[in-house]
């Protein structure tokens, strides 16, 4: 699932980000650790990336990531406001500069006319600055759609930096 193209852009992220003295956590759900993955699957990641966490279930975003129980209620756990809180969470528990969080539905089933599959919700946030947020529609399977959003979490990433 993690091809030379993704293992590259996150060589370079990594690469970056140690130049800059910065640190990274991922906060993740519908990828269930593929970024984390992809970042960790180079060698001398551990110099900047302190680690992840997988939120997969609602419980979960609130308990690990402290986001609002009554956010998911009001927004769904497939939302920009969540996905903002999830990234925003990881950098309070982690003490990481940067962080990125992604929500959404990876399919087959799940979608709605809102929330098609395919939607998924990534924020990446910097301590001290932005945070960014995009709702893209990945087409495809469900890898398809996991392996997208590892990539456009990675070029998120990248802005951000």
């Amino acid at each position: 699932m993690l091809n030379a193209a993704t293992l590259d852009d996150a060589a370079r992220l990594l690469a970056e980000l140690q130049e800059k003295g910065l640190t990274l956590a991922t906060a993740e759900s519908c990828t269930g650790g593929l970024i984390a993955a992809a970042l960790t699957a180079i060698a001398g990641s551990s110099a900047t990336m302190l680690g992840g966490f997988v939120t997969y279930s609602n419980a979960m975003k609130a308990e690990v990531l402290g986001v609002p129980p009554g956010l998911i209620v009001a927004m769904g756990a497939v939302s920009e406001p969540v996905a903002r809180a999830m990234a925003e969470g990881a950098l309070r528990r982690s003490g990481a500069e940067l962080a990125v969080a992604c929500t959404g539905v990876a399919g087959p089933g799940g979608g709605s006319a809102a929330k098609p599959v395919g939607l998924v919700h990534i924020a990446a946030a910097r301590r001290g600055g932005a945070t960014l947020h995009m709702a893209p529609v990945f087409p495809g399977d469900r890898a398809a759609v996991r392996a997208a959003t590892v990539d456009a979490a990675i070029a998120m990433l990248r802005r951000l930096a």
